[in-house]
């Protein structure tokens, strides 16, 4: 049995963070773990409220959980501050996790900030250098490189830059890229680009999708799967999610998790 550590924080909603991660692990077969690093107060209307938890409090779950049970593979989500991004830097480094995937979390569907400014700075420095593979959406690859992007071309160049911050994986998602008719997300090893894409779903219900997709990415890394491997699954897995809407709550209702394993007759949308 393959393990797969979350560190992020709680949607009492039930559709992002570490209850879409242990979802998304549940659903692909591999055991889930989790090291909370703040608890949100939030619904598909929006986030009422944030409370984090103390980075020594996050040291001590990923001990708890390193020291015993042992991870295969990890992901971080929301860590709220620079203080807790360092914490778990230093994890990381500890127990030498190698297949480390990085959501870097700064924005809620609703708008609200779920990463502090200073805590920018923290994870360029301490965190992109250690991860296997990081998802930014466009608003934080923009974020992250400080330029904007507008067109395939400026995700290449934005994919460049993140790559030289450390990451050696890069996947920029085209969830954002309102226009197009594909949702196009971008690879980028530091050598060779690959476009993943699928028709885009004009849906409201799509809290939650950053969250799933770097746990789906997670999860099979965990089982060996190769990076070109493990994100196509998860492309495919997300999009089953967003396809089969619950139509939960009254805003950003979330995504499927159970879609991926109901379909029947799948078949690969991924282009390389």
């Amino acid at each position: 049995m393959e393990n797969a550590l979350t560190i992020a924080g709680s949607d009492s909603g039930g559709g992002a963070g570490i209850q879409a991660d242990l979802k998304t692990f549940q659903e692909l077969k591999v055991f889930g773990m989790s090291a909370l690093t703040a608890v949100t107060a939030q619904n598909t209307l929006g986030v009422q409220g944030v409370y984090s938890m103390k980075a020594v409090a996050v040291a001590r779950q990923i001990q708890s959980v390193g020291e015993d049970i042992g991870v295969d593979a990890l992901k971080t989500g929301m860590l709220f501050n620079a203080e807790i991004i360092e914490t778990v830097a230093e994890k990381i480094k500890h127990f030498d996790w190698d297949k480390v995937v990085v959501d870097p979390v700064m924005i809620a569907k609703g708008g609200a900030s779920l990463l502090q400014h200073e805590a920018v700075s923290a994870m360029k420095e301490h965190l992109l250098p250690l991860c296997l593979v990081v998802t930014p959406n466009i608003p934080e690859a923009e974020v992250l490189t400080g330029m904007t992007i507008h067109s395939q071309n400026d995700k290449k160049e934005a994919a460049r830059r993140i790559h030289e911050l450390g990451a050696k994986n890069v996947v920029i998602k085209g969830g954002h890229d309102e226009d197009a008719k594909e949702s196009v997300d971008l690879l980028f090893n530091g050598a060779d680009f690959e476009f993943f894409s699928v028709p885009r779903i004009e849906t409201k219900n799509t809290h939650g999708t950053g969250c799933t997709f770097s746990a789906a990415i997670t999860a099979q890394l965990a089982k060996g799967l190769t990076v070109y491997e493990a994100v196509s699954v998860a492309k495919e897995f997300i999009h089953a999610a967003i396809a089969n809407p619950l139509n939960i709550g009254h805003g950003h209702g979330p995504t499927n998790h159970w879609a991926f394993n109901s379909e029947k007759g799948r078949t690969s949308t991924w282009q390389r």
